[in-house]
């Protein structure tokens, strides 16, 4: 599988901000709110420089993306994990994880958070990549899933 990451800087915005909105619709439709979804340019550029992201390419072609940002020494928080639809099921966001654990060397535990009655995503982080629920809790009229993988 010809998977590569590159790091994202601020040229990428308007780049990240079609990645963002493809994969991240069905969630707006659904939810009627996605903090992913929806963000301006300048939004995505202060979401670059506070949520260092790289873009997953798919032969060459980016098709979505892996945001991590250390919360303290050891224990890092991936803000988005997202790759377009048409690209989903191919191994590519297993790939992403495998890529992260790899980049930050140092990593004792990874968190993240989605929406609890996501079943595919549920089922991607604790059976693909190893995470368990660690606890539900709200994010506007949203009832999400605090995920965690230790080392």
């Amino acid at each position: 599988m010809n998977i590569g990451f590159r790091k994202a800087d601020l040229a990428d915005a308007e780049l990240l901000i079609e990645i963002y909105n493809s994969s991240f619709y069905d969630d707006y439709i659904k939810y009627g709110e996605c903090p992913a979804y929806g963000k301006t340019k300048e939004m995505m550029r202060r979401s670059i420089a506070d949520y260092p992201k790289f873009l997953i390419l798919y032969h060459e072609k980016p098709v979505g993306s892996i945001s991590c940002k250390e919360l303290r020494q050891g224990i890092y928080e991936i803000g988005c994990l997202c790759v377009v639809p048409e690209f989903q099921g191919k191994g590519i966001g297993t790939s992403a994880m495998e890529f992260v654990k790899s980049y930050y060397t140092g990593w004792n535990r990874f968190t993240l958070v989605t929406p609890a009655d996501k079943s595919e995503n549920v089922l991607f982080y604790t059976e693909k990549c190893g995470f368990y629920i660690q606890s539900l809790e709200m994010d506007g009229n949203v009832q999400v899933a605090r995920f965690v993988l230790e080392r």
